[in-house]
């Protein structure tokens, strides 16, 4: 049962057509999301976000196939005039292939006043739209190679969650959380903010973002540590995990496994279990800014190598408690059922 469209209801989707294609394909068996799926994806999104009663989705463009393969499904819809989508408007903006297109998507977005964003990426796409997204609640769906922030759900059920929190027909109070991040700061400049990890490398080089040579890790820096978890966090989650909701992460110091105190055997990547060595593991508080041991290195930001450090005076971590809004797809549904919002019973008898 379709819901009358709110006209002023909208939605950005920003499904990042790179994610899941880094050098852990290569190195290990991770799992492919392919652009015809992620169209797939978007599709159901919007048949979630019309039943919601969404009135405008806003959509990123992009050059790897997502975007031309939309426009195909809505030339169709309109063929067989089917009317099973909101208004679909996609971004006019610049395209470059990188990172900077992420932004700008969701710049635009804010700036036409959507009331949630849904993204189709892996930890590093959320990490890109937490930079900017402020308190617009966000909706992470996993497409990428790890993905610990975003959540691995049906494009359907996370078009409605959504769309009944961006049409105000859930209170967002009560299904949405608020999350911690990691802030890295040099002589006080801050620089970039991570969603789950924070590893220093001892490697002066970031061609190849993403991290999967464990001997060369000096200090873990974690916002959670959950056991179950694929990634660098999943080593703290094996020896001390720390909950989403928790108000503390962790502060780990890495060696080598031969000359580590303690050995973890730990799953850094998809299909990828290694032995990582661990000096020492301690609380890090909210508000608290440590500064890094390790004097030149390279900063990686959930998984992908980005700034590199070498005669900097202070660098240091701090744990935020304020870092993006997500909509909690269990609760959004919970909440809808209870209240009927989904439901018409105007024909049943008396």
């Amino acid at each position: 049962m379709a819901r009358k469209p709110h006209p002023d209801a909208r939605v950005g989707i920003l499904a990042n057509p790179a994610s899941g294609r880094d050098i852990r394909r290569l190195v290990a068996s991770a799992s492919v999301f392919p652009t015809a799926e992620k169209a797939n994806m978007v599709e159901r999104l919007l048949t979630g976000l019309a039943s919601a009663g969404v009135g405008t989705a806003f959509v990123m463009p992009d050059r790897g196939g997502i975007a031309s393969r939309l426009r195909q499904a809505i030339e169709r819809e309109q063929a067989m005039a089917r009317n099973r989508w909101p208004r679909v408007a996609f971004i006019e903006m610049p395209i470059e292939d990188g990172p900077l297109d992420t932004v700008r998507a969701v710049e635009r977005m804010l700036a036409e006043g959507v009331g949630a964003i849904i993204s189709l990426g892996g930890d590093g796409t959320n990490r890109l739209i937490a930079s900017v997204s402020g308190a617009t609640p966000l909706l992470p769906l996993s497409t990428g190679t790890n993905n610990v922030f975003p959540v691995m759900r049906e494009a359907t059920i996370a078009g409605l969650a959504a769309g009944l929190v961006a049409s105000g027909r859930v209170d967002g109070s009560d299904a949405l959380e608020v999350n911690k991040l990691l802030r890295v700061t040099i002589d006080g400049a801050s620089q970039e903010i991570a969603l789950i990890d924070l590893c220093v490398v001892s490697e002066l080089w970031v061609a190849t973002k993403a991290l999967w040579r464990p001997e060369h890790f000096r200090e873990l820096f974690l916002a959670f540590a959950e056991p179950d978890a694929i990634g660098l966090s999943a080593i703290g989650g094996l020896l001390q995990p720390v909950a989403r909701a928790a108000e503390n992460g962790l502060r780990l110091e890495l060696a080598p496994p031969e000359k580590a105190a303690s050995v973890v055997l730990a799953p850094i990547g998809p299909g990828l279990i290694v032995p990582i060595g661990v000096n020492r593991i301690e609380e890090l508080k909210a508000g608290q800014a440590v500064e890094l041991k390790t004097r030149e290195g390279v900063i990686a930001l959930d998984g992908e190598r980005e700034i590199e450090f070498r005669n900097a005076g202070k660098v240091s971590v701090r744990l935020d408690r304020r870092g993006p809004t997500t909509i909690r797809i269990d609760k959004v549904m919970a909440l809808a059922a209870a209240r009927g919002l989904l439901a018409d019973r105007s024909g049943a008898e008396e």
